[in-house]
């Protein structure tokens, strides 16, 4: 093995011994995708909401939530690289870990930077070339996208309720959203509370209710549809909107049929 210098999404500069072999990551869209790339050996621990693939979920050490990490457990695998994320990690956690491992993060706020994670954690790993073809199919598909569009219909994404949150501007959902042509209602910025008074004020033509992370049912759906008679209300996929890892590969199928549901419901 070889020691070899990377540079992460955030510009911290770290060294490694490269390929790594025990991996641990702590991000479900991007431990999806690390399994995508063939590192199911490598791979040696996750979140406890790293559910995809279920086989891989079931047989990995877990060590703890994104947000609470167990780093007694981390320590006790001796990690020669963890993979996190600016936005889904705790920053005091992420920088007591980065003192004693290779720590390499991502900063993802546009689909851009999502397929630049991907090439980069495929280097990264020592398999770009499977990394690659994985990013070329992601931009492919949402180039293909352009040919149908939402038509800017003012749109409202909730992501939880009690209180009720909204993914705002300068969000990752905001983005894949704008991708398909939906007008996000919300100006505000990252993940607002908004009452519904709030709400109707903004008047969403199209209300999306994410199946993560809070898990809206169909009851939400019909009691936000009673209070928004004129607005089309849909339970969507979360994960679709908001994994930036190899889940994309299957977003802009959805989101084309999503757009068919919403001109349905015209």
């Amino acid at each position: 093995m070889q020691k070899r210098t990377f540079t992460d999404q955030m510009g911290r500069v770290i060294s490694l011994n490269y390929p790594p072999k025990r991996i641990i990551s702590l991000v479900p869209s991007q431990t999806e995708f690390l399994f995508d790339l063939g590192l199911d050996e490598e791979v040696i621990g996750i979140t406890k909401f790293c559910i995809h693939p279920n086989d891989k979920f079931k047989s990995k050490t877990k060590v703890g939530g994104t947000k609470k990490l167990n780093l007694e457990k981390i320590r006790s695998l001796n990690p020669d690289l963890i993979i996190g994320n600016k936005e889904e990690n705790e920053q005091s956690q992420m920088e007591e870990l980065m003192n004693e491992f290779p720590v390499w993060m991502s900063d993802i706020l546009v689909l851009e930077d999502s397929v630049e994670m991907i090439k980069q954690v495929g280097i990264l790993t020592g398999h770009a070339e499977e990394a690659e073809l994985i990013a070329s199919t992601i931009i492919n598909s949402f180039a293909d996208l352009q040919s149908v569009s939402a038509d800017n219909l003012k749109t409202a994404y909730f992501i939880w309720k009690d209180p009720y949150m909204l993914a705002g501007k300068n969000t990752f959902i905001d983005n894949i959203l704008a991708k398909a042509g939906f007008a996000n209602s919300l100006t505000m910025n990252r993940y607002p509370v908004v009452s519904l008074e709030q709400l109707e004020e903004l008047g969403p033509e199209v209300i999306f209710l994410s199946s993560e992370p809070y898990p809206f049912k169909d009851e939400h759906a019909q009691e936000m549809k009673s209070k928004f008679p004129n607005s089309k209300v849909l339970i969507v996929d979360g994960e679709l909107f908001s994994w930036y890892g190899s889940r994309l590969l299957h977003t802009p199928d959805y989101l084309r049929s999503l757009i068919k549901q919403v001109n349905c419901h015209s």
